[in-house]
């Protein structure tokens, strides 16, 4: 469903991802781990096309981003950490819109997102007025809109509480089961209880992948020290 081929990307003289290959199989849930600063979201935005690739070739359900941006944007939902959400707008005057500007007609896409999402009780607040987990789902039913088969997310709890994590810690387990995800994040328990594979990346180069059976256990050790070993710079 994804798959990148060495890529790399640079910004100016430096390498923010350098030779990077994996694939993610269709209805995984892929847990992409690295600290700050890592190379995580410019990954995500190289997949989805924000950023052309310097070398390199990523492919998404069988299209080539390069050559086919538009149709690869048409195939992926993205929800950024820092959601571009209308915040003077309603819930559901938000949704119409999205809606619009992707060409959806059938508004019956927008009632099923609200329904997968959990968003009824709040479609007549204003964006600005709900908890951030409620913005959560809300970008989340955006970026679902058009029924995309592959759904990325950077960083997807990051300044929620304990109740909205696990609110949509199961939302996305629930997604996994019908699309490809890839969740971004630098919280290693929830990629222990989320995904089935996982990705570690530091200074923009692979440094593990496997599943977590293949990364903890058969290596007798936590997730928190394979990623402490992989990650810290060695003296």
């Amino acid at each position: 469903m994804i798959e990148l081929k060495n890529v790399t990307k640079r910004f100016g003289l430096k390498a923010a991802v350098e030779d990077v290959s994996f694939e993610v199989k269709a209805g995984e849930i892929l847990g992409f781990l690295g600290p700050n600063g890592a190379g995580k979201t410019t990954t995500m935005r190289l997949i989805t096309g924000f950023f052309p690739a310097d070398e390199g070739q990523i492919i998404v359900d069988g299209l080539k981003v390069g050559e086919s941006p538009v149709e690869v944007k048409r195939r992926i939902g993205y929800l950024p950490e820092d959601n571009p959400l209308y915040h003077f707008l309603k819930v559901r005057e938000y949704l119409r819109f999205i809606a619009e500007v992707r060409g959806i007609t059938d508004q019956s896409q927008v009632e099923e997102m609200i329904e997968v999402c959990g968003i009824q009780e709040v479609l007549k607040k204003e964006i600005q007025k709900l908890s951030k987990g409620y913005r959560q789902r809300v970008g989340l039913a955006a970026a679902m809109l058009h029924k995309p088969p592959v759904l990325i997310m950077d960083e997807p709890t990051s300044g929620l509480d304990p109740n909205q994590i696990v609110e949509i810690r199961e939302l996305i387990k629930e997604l996994g089961k019908e699309k490809t995800v890839i969740l971004s994040t630098h919280i290693l328990s929830e990629v222990e209880l989320t995904c089935n594979r996982v990705i570690i990346i530091s200074h923009g180069k692979i440094v593990g992948q496997g599943n977590l059976r293949e990364l903890t256990t058969d290596a007798d050790k936590t997730l928190e020290e394979v990623f402490r070993e992989l990650t810290l710079p060695t003296e």
